[in-house]
C-alpha cells in the first residue's frame, strides 16, 4: 500500500506466493511533515507497533547515518529503530573516510555475522530493512530465522540470480575493474556515484548526497556476489526455500543502474518454492539513491504501509 501515490497492482497473488506491484512516482515527494502519506501512517501504526525493534542495514558506499530520516519516521510510527554500522566502520562519515583501510577485506559473512550479533542483544526478533548489499544481508538473516520480517530495497544479487545487465557491470567497475581490489576498500568518485546512485535525480542533488553520505567500502562483497553462481558455498547464498520465515518485501527502483529491476525480479523468482509471503514493489523513475534522495519518504511510507498490512 502506498497512499495517494497512484499504485497499480500487477499479478497480485495470495499470501504464500510471490507477488508484484508497480508504484507510480508521487508528483510531490512526501515527508514527515505536511500533507504526505507518512503522517497518517504514523498515527495509525504508533498504536500497533508496540516498540518492535527495526534494524536498518546500509549497503556499500553509504554511511549508516544516512538512515537518519528513516529512523525518525519509524520512531514516530512507534517502532524502536537502530542503524548499526558495518564492522569497523567509523562512527561518522568523516571518520569512515579517514579510516578506509579498517574495512578492507570484509566479506558478506563478516557483515552478516556482525548484524546477527546485534540482533541477539535485542528483546524481540526485529524487522530488517536493508539497501543494496544491506538488502542481501537482510535476506540472509531472514532466511536464518533472525528477523520477524525483512524489506530488501534494491538488493544486491543473491546466488541463483542470472541477469547481468550492462548498466550493472558499469556501476560495479570501480571495484570489479581490477582483481587486485578484492581485499581493498574502494571509494567512488562523484561521477561514479552519479551513474550508480544518482542517475534519476539532478546533478546538483547527486553531488550533495555524494558529499554528505559516501564512504569507502570493502570491494570483497562485490567479488563474492559476482562469482556466486560459480561457487558451491558462496557467501551470497540465501535460504530462499525457507517457508517458516517471516514476510519479505523486495523493492526496486525502475531506473536503478547498480541493481537494475531485472535483477530484483530475478531475485523474486528465487523464492518461488517458498510458501512464505514474498512481494515485489517497483518504483517508477527511481534510482539507487531512493533511500536517501528527496523522495525517500515515498519509499518509507510504502514500507510502513506494508508492515501495517502484515500486522507488523
Amino acid at each position: 500500500m502506498v497512499i495517494d501515490c497512484g499504485e497499480t497492482g500487477l499479478g497480485h497473488r495470495s499470501a504464500g506466493q510471490v507477488s508484484l506491484e508497480v508504484v507510480a512516482a508521487c508528483d510531490t515527494p512526501v515527508g514527515l511533515e505536511g500533507q504526505g502519506p507518512v503522517e497518517p501512517l504514523v498515527e495509525r501504526l504508533a498504536m500497533t507497533a508496540a516498540q518492535r525493534p527495526v534494524v536498518f542495514i546500509h549497503g556499500l558506499w553509504l554511511h549508516s547515518s544516512s538512515w537518519g530520516p528513516w529512523l525518525e519516521a519509524f520512531r514516530e510510527a512507534g517502532y524502536a529503530p537502530i542503524a548499526p554500522g558495518w564492522p569497523r566502520e567509523g562512527e561518522t562519515v568523516e571518520l569512515a573516510r579517514q579510516q578506509a583501510d579498517d574495512v578492507a577485506g570484509l566479506g558478506i559473512d563478516d557483515v552478516t555475522n556482525h548484524y546477527a550479533a546485534v540482533i541477539e542483544e535485542l528483546p524481540d526478533a526485529p524487522i530488517l530493512v536493508g539497501h543494496s548489499f544491506g538488502g542481501l544481508i537482510a535476506e540472509k538473516l531472514l532466511g536464518q530465522g533472525k528477523g520477524a520480517a525483512a524489506v530488501a530495497i534494491d538488493p544486491a544479487q543473491i546466488k541463483g540470480v542470472l541477469p547481468l545487465p550492462l548498466a550493472q557491470l558499469r556501476a560495479g567497475l570501480p571495484a570489479l575493474g581490477n582483481p587486485a581490489n578484492r581485499n581493498k576498500a574502494i571509494s567512488l568518485t562523484s561521477k561514479e556515484f552519479r551513474y550508480g546512485f544518482g542517475n534519476a535525480i539532478t546533478q546538483e542533488e547527486s553531488d550533495a548526497l555524494y558529499e554528505k553520505w559516501t564512504i569507502p567500502s570493502p570491494a570483497k562483497p562485490l567479488f563474492q556476489a559476482a562469482a556466486a553462481n560459480f561457487s558451491m558455498h558462496s557467501e551470497a547464498a540465501v535460504d530462499t526455500k525457507n517457508s517458516t520465515r517471516g514476510p519479505l518485501l523486495l523493492i526496486s527502483g525502475l531506473e536503478d543502474h547498480t541493481v537494475p529491476d531485472v535483477v530484483t525480479r530475478s531475485t523474486l523468482k528465487q523464492y518461488r518454492t517458498s510458501t512464505a509471503v514474498t512481494e515485489l514493489r517497483q518504483f517508477e523513475g527511481r534510482g539507487h539513491s531512493l533511500t536517501i534522495d528527496s523522495g525517500w519518504s515515498e519509499v518509507a511510507g510504502a514500507v510502513l504501509g506494508w508492515l501495517g498490512e502484515h500486522g507488523l
